[in-house]
């Protein structure tokens, strides 16, 4: 993977912004979408994803269906923030199934976790349970969420159109 910033061009992130939206696509279908023959949008889709750009593919579910509708955010205060308290924090907190999303944050708490589960007792136990436990946590504060009002996850590359 590279690690200097890469220029797409109109091609590239017409192709990003499509496969944000429709990762499914046939090859073919994607090349009349950006104006490409197929060859030369195979070759792009293949550098983007040697890139790291792309980084997969996957099936977008649908938590409501799946009887997982209740969001918190949780603010998290470390004991301490050298580095090895970090890494471990990160470590035990990655393999936590109900915790969607991790940030360190600059502020005034050290991370902010969305964890998604059935209901406010669920939560309350992977609370207690999980994050409550996790290597030197020292507080939580939980903010729980009544609506999703935008929550598609589309990553937009530079200079593309919403």
């Amino acid at each position: 993977m590279q690690d200097d910033y890469e220029e797409y061009d109109r091609f590239d992130r017409a192709i990003l912004t499509t496969l944000a939206a429709e990762g499914r696509i046939s090859i073919t279908e994607l090349a009349r979408r950006i104006g490409l023959s197929k060859s030369p949008t195979q070759a792009r889709l293949r550098r983007l994803e040697e890139l790291g750009v792309i980084r997969g593919y996957r099936a977008i579910l649908d938590p409501i269906r799946l009887r997982l509708d209740h969001v918190a955010f949780v603010e998290v205060r470390m004991l301490d923030t050298r580095e090895a308290s970090l890494e471990a924090f990160n470590a035990a907190v990655a393999a936590i199934p109900e915790i969607e999303q991790v940030h360190l944050i600059a502020g005034n708490f050290d991370y902010l976790l969305k964890v998604r589960t059935a209901d406010m007792r669920s939560y309350r136990r992977v609370l207690a349970e999980k994050i409550s436990t996790l290597p030197n946590v020292s507080t939580t504060s939980t903010y729980v969420a009544m609506q999703a009002v935008k929550e598609d996850g589309l990553a937009r590359p530079p200079g593309a159109s919403a």
